[in-house]
C-alpha cells in the first residue's frame, strides 16, 4: 500500500486538531447562562440569535462571527465601551462564553 499524498494527511491533521477543540455540551450551556446572567450581561448589548439577545450597543455578534480568541481577548481586555470581565470571570468561565459564542454563530474553531 502507497503512501497518502500530504494533502490529504494534512487535511485530516487539520480535522483531528479541531475535533480537539470542539466544546463539550455542558460547557456551551454554562457558556449561554454566562452570556445571559453576568452583570453587566452580554445581552443587554449584544445581539446573538442563539442567546435570544437583542441588544443595541455592542456588535450583532451573528453577523460578526468572532472566534474564540477574539472573545476571549474582549473579555479579558474590554473593547470600546465594553468593560473587561477579567476580575468577574474565572479563566474557565472565559472559555465556556468565547466558546458558546463562536459555537453559536458559526465560528470556526469553536
Amino acid at each position: 500500500m502507497g503512501r497518502l499524498p500530504r494533502a490529504v494527511v494534512a487535511a485530516w491533521l487539520a480535522w483531528l486538531a479541531g475535533t480537539s477543540q470542539a466544546a463539550d455540551p455542558a460547557e456551551i450551556v454554562r457558556g449561554k447562562l454566562l452570556f445571559t446572567t453576568l452583570q453587566p450581561a452580554c445581552a443587554t448589548c449584544h445581539t446573538l440569535r442563539a442567546a435570544g439577545t437583542e441588544g443595541q450597543i455592542g456588535p450583532v455578534l451573528d453577523e460578526l462571527k468572532p472566534d474564540v480568541e477574539r472573545v476571549l481577548r474582549a473579555l479579558r481586555n474590554g473593547i470600546g465601551v465594553m468593560p473587561s470581565y477579567a476580575e468577574k470571570l474565572s479563566p474557565q468561565d472565559m472559555q465556556a462564553v468565547a466558546r458558546f459564542v463562536a459555537h453559536a454563530t458559526g465560528a470556526a474553531p469553536y
